[in-house]
């Protein structure tokens, strides 16, 4: 069995009074198998944020669920869903989602804190993801003391350290550099390699094109879906921006 499966996943929001209703998602299927990393691309509007919401549990859907390791996200009492989330998702946003008022270090720490875990604990965890990440000599300075690609690789710790099923990554190049892109870019396939499951959004083809599978949304369906295989990252690229190109120009679904 998959490690995340998506099964016929709608959404449809309703306006003030119900005088016109929004279908963002249709029919979403998919399935992520467990040490993937995986892109989600669409235009605007397509409901690739829809989506990732609902992926994290932080929105309820109109029809279909999502299995993650075995378990019906939509079934967990609302009074288990945040633990659920703390035990099994890491997330990694555009803007960091750093308070400026913790260290680094704390920041990291935030969810195991919540998840009532001892300092000897998180301490032993960070010490390894903190040196893959080189981070360590920056760990107690605080977020405004340090550039962006280094908060980012702060929050990509943050998501590591809970030792997550599922990495959800919402446009985490959106904010950053093209130095510092190419250097998350570069640290995503050095986690994806190490056996974590990564699931992307993103409206870069470059930050796609260092996935392993990217699906494109459209009009809330999965659109097509286009495989690695042997391609370079170059090759991958250009496919994506061929799909991308259909995408506007209207192109057959697949």
């Amino acid at each position: 069995m998959s490690m995340l499966e998506v099964n016929g996943l709608k959404k449809t929001y309703v306006t003030h009074l119900g005088s016109n209703k929004v279908e963002a998602l249709k029919n979403v299927n998919f399935s992520v198998e467990e040490g993937e990393y995986v892109a989600i691309m669409g235009e605007s509007g397509s409901g690739k944020t829809t989506l990732l919401n609902l992926l994290a549990a932080l929105d309820k859907p109109t029809g279909g669920n999502v299995i993650l390791n075995g378990k019906n996200l939509f079934k967990i009492r609302e009074s288990a869903i945040a633990q659920f989330r703390r035990e099994n998702l890491g997330f990694v946003f555009q803007e960091f989602n750093l308070l400026d008022t913790f260290t680094l270090e704390d920041n990291i720490y935030l969810p195991l804190v919540l998840a009532g875990k001892s300092y000897k604990e998180m301490s032993e965890r960070l010490k390894p993801i903190a040196e893959e990440l080189a981070i360590t000599d920056i760990l107690k300075k605080y977020p405004y003391e340090v550039s962006g690609g280094q908060k980012q690789r702060a929050a990509v710790a943050r998501a590591m350290i809970i030792f997550p099923k599922i990495i959800l990554a919402d446009e985490p190049t959106g904010s950053l550099d093209s130095k510092a892109t190419d250097e998350l870019l570069r640290l995503f396939k050095e986690v994806n390699a190490m056996g974590q499951t990564i699931l992307m959004v993103t409206h870069s083809v470059k930050a796609a094109s260092v996935a392993n599978r990217v699906l494109f949304i459209k009009d809330g369906e999965v659109f097509h879906q286009i495989y690695r295989g042997t391609d370079s990252n170059q090759q991958l690229y250009q496919k994506i921006s061929d799909t991308l190109t259909l995408l506007v120009t209207g192109g057959e679904r697949e």
